[in-house]
């Protein structure tokens, strides 16, 4: 009766090497926003209804290509929901309940670098009744 040793494999894991990332801060010097000199339009967009928000951000985007801006988006963010329960009736179905919901579906908009003449023609647009925009500066 021969015993039977048990041999172990010793695995050799291959390390992986990762680089170090420095970040340096810049001095900011006289110029705009941190010293690298880029100003960025940004563009929120909010509507009730998908299409005519699409529609509207299709014709903010023609707009600025229509001038040769660096645009970056549409980025769609998380649609709100708003819910409300009301009461049918308030005295014999009294547990009954309706409920009601609001969804403001919204997107995102950067124009980097823009020139005069495209805040110009942005500010120019008439869009549809329905859609809110924000404008910053960043």
């Amino acid at each position: 009766m021969a015993t039977k040793e048990l041999k172990t494999k010793e695995s050799k894991v291959s390390k992986i090497k990762i680089p170090k990332i420095s970040i340096k801060k810049e001095k900011k010097s006289g110029d705009v926003k941190g010293g690298n000199g880029k100003v960025v339009l940004r563009i929120r967009v909010r509507a009730y209804e998908s299409k005519i928000l699409d529609s509207s951000v299709k014709q903010i985007i023609d707009t600025a290509m229509r001038y040769d801006a660096e645009i970056v988006g549409p980025i769609p963010l998380p649609t709100e929901i708003k819910k409300y329960t009301v009461n049918r009736a308030s005295f014999v179905y009294k547990n009954t309940r309706e409920q009601f919901e609001i969804r403001v579906h919204k997107r995102l908009i950067d124009i980097t670098n823009p020139n005069p003449k495209t805040v110009e023609a942005l500010t120019n647009l008439s869009l549809p009744s329905g859609v809110d925009i924000d404008v910053k500066m960043l």
